[in-house]
């Protein structure tokens, strides 16, 4: 199974969140021209990735899912599964 979104030409990246940052996907409605946004946009990716690397899989890719999870699998010490809601490890 890729990691990649359904539209990435190479399906090659490592991560989801990779394949998103490397895509240079532009933001098109509400906030899309306020560098707010966009470092919003890239902490919540560089979060998510992170936590990928440490083997966690949070239930999604905002900072608040991601803290969540990270957070969890600090307490228990094993990194934690959002899809079988499980800890690996």
């Amino acid at each position: 199974m890729s990691n990649c979104r359904t539209g990435c030409s190479t399906q090659d990246h490592e991560s989801y969140a990779q394949c998103l940052k490397e895509s240079n996907l532009q933001m098109s409605a509400g906030d899309a021209g306020r560098p707010s946004s966009q470092k919003k946009w890239n902490a919540e990716l560089n979060a998510y990735q992170n936590a990928r690397k440490q083997g966690i899989q949070p239930a999604g890719t905002t900072l608040k899912k991601v803290q969540e999870a990270v957070e969890l699998s600090n307490k228990v010490g094993k990194a934690f599964d959002a899809g079988t809601n499980e800890f690996k490890g």
